[in-house]
């Protein structure tokens, strides 16, 4: 399940600009393949950065992390046709990683439970090995 959809794209940037940077064969329509792999590629980094801290993929995703796919997604799109990504979209690209290192670090949470934290075993470690081959004793007298 994607945490974004063509629509919360929609929401950022004129369907116009979304043709442009998906319609390679010149059709007049958005490419849904350009858009899916866009959010695909947003969906792979977030699970990576929350990935220590939540069950990733989500299975219901926080409204937060739908925000930060749309962003990157659209970030994608230009990376993928434009020389220069606008800077609005390069900001928004960078405020959302920023904000999911922020939540891998555990500072600040999807308000959905994570990944239980190891629990101490609270015993002492044992080591056994055989007894050992060459004592003092059996050396005395060799050298």
């Amino acid at each position: 399940m994607a945490y974004s959809q063509l629509a919360d794209i929609l929401e950022r940037i004129p369907e116009r600009i979304v043709i442009q940077l998906t319609d390679d064969a010149q059709s007049g329509e958005v490419d849904q393949t350009k858009v899916d792999a866009a959010i695909a590629r947003a969906d792979k980094e977030i699970d990576a950065w929350c990935g220590s801290r939540y069950q990733v993929p989500f299975a219901t995703v926080p409204d937060v992390l739908a925000e930060l796919s749309a962003d990157m997604a659209v970030y994608h799109l230009y990376a993928r046709k434009a020389e220069k990504i606008p800077e609005t979209r390069a900001d928004g690209y960078k405020n959302a990683v920023n904000l999911l290192k922020e939540i891998g670090r555990g500072n600040v949470s999807l308000g959905v439970p994570g990944i239980p934290e190891d629990q101490p075993g609270g015993g002492a470690a044992v080591v056994s090995s055989p007894d050992r081959l060459f004592t003092r004793d059996k050396m005395k007298g060799l050298f």
